[in-house]
């Protein structure tokens, strides 16, 4: 994959966002932007950037939201709207006019808000193992988990300044990992992310970034009323296996994109939460087909 780096835009009080972009820009070809989901970073996407089709199809620019990886605020807090804004800046930043944007869990919730800010700018957006709706009651009785529970014990735990030495605990990094992969992580993902993790959170001001990544995924607004407002083509991606959020979920929200010029929803058989490292060439396959259609 392209080299881990940062650029800076002037949202919130000046911010320093991490991205990864796979080989030179090339103009000829549609821009995919990938949004990560919580608390991982640029490197969920190594299957995508080691995938030469999908390479030679579009640029691929992986960025990392707000509370993530490398990237950085002005201001202490933050929501899934300013990650938008902050991946639309980049965008400007490197002279890209328009891009699809391909989001895995949270990282679908950034697409479709990133399209909703700027339809002008986003093309399409491929959500992987996601939800349009808010921890609600409604998506626990379609089968989805339970956030507020999976959340509120960290958001507790981290909720006390801590000194410079501090790192994520690695069961806090496991609970994520069964979350996105099911309980069974081979060792070498599960040490990968482990030091990937402990890198990224440290010190008080790791914890900081860790907690209101926490409320933001707990306490998120939902964007049912909104998405009327999506005028480019969906492409939803949902594994049978995911644990967060269900095919039941998936099948009832894909219709509430009223205006796409095509909303599609397609099933992956043994997909997990993390559809784009558990299924890549499933994902990579449709990704190329979508961007050779809409491009």
């Amino acid at each position: 994959m392209g080299v881990a780096q940062t650029l800076s835009v002037p949202h919130l009080g000046g911010s320093s966002i991490g991205y990864a972009l796979g080989g030179g820009y090339d103009a000829s070809r549609p821009t995919l932007v990938m949004v990560n989901s919580f608390s991982t970073s640029v490197e969920l996407y190594r299957p995508q950037f080691a995938d030469e089709e999908l390479l030679s199809t579009a640029n691929l620019l992986a960025v990392e939201p707000y509370g993530h990886g490398r990237t950085r605020a002005g201001y202490e807090d933050f929501t899934y709207w300013d990650s938008a804004v902050a991946a639309l800046e980049v965008l400007r930043a490197l002279d890209i006019p328009q891009a699809f944007v391909l989001g895995t869990s949270q990282g679908g919730w950034v697409a479709v808000r990133m399209a909703l800010l700027a339809p002008g700018v986003v093309r399409g957006v491929i959500p992987l193992g996601t939800s349009m709706d808010s921890e609600s009651p409604r998506s626990r009785e379609l089968g989805c988990w339970d956030g507020v529970a999976f959340c509120t014990p960290a958001i507790d735990a981290l909720a006390e300044p801590v000194d410079d030495d501090w790192v994520i605990p690695t069961d806090l990094v496991d609970a994520v990992l069964e979350a996105g992969f099911d309980a069974d992580v081979d060792a070498e993902t599960r040490a990968f992310w482990h030091s990937t993790h402990q890198q990224n959170y440290r010190g008080d001001a790791g914890r900081r970034r860790l907690r209101t990544s926490s409320i933001n995924l707990r306490d998120r607004d939902g964007l049912h009323g909104r998405l009327d407002g999506v005028r480019c083509p969906v492409l939803w991606l949902q594994g049978t296996a995911d644990e967060v959020y269900s095919v039941a979920n998936a099948e009832d929200e894909i219709p509430r994109f009223v205006n796409a010029p095509q909303a599609e929803l397609r099933v992956v058989d043994g997909g997990q939460h993390f559809l784009s490292a558990s299924h890549p060439r499933d994902v990579d396959a449709a990704t190329v087909e979508f961007l050779r259609r809409w491009a």
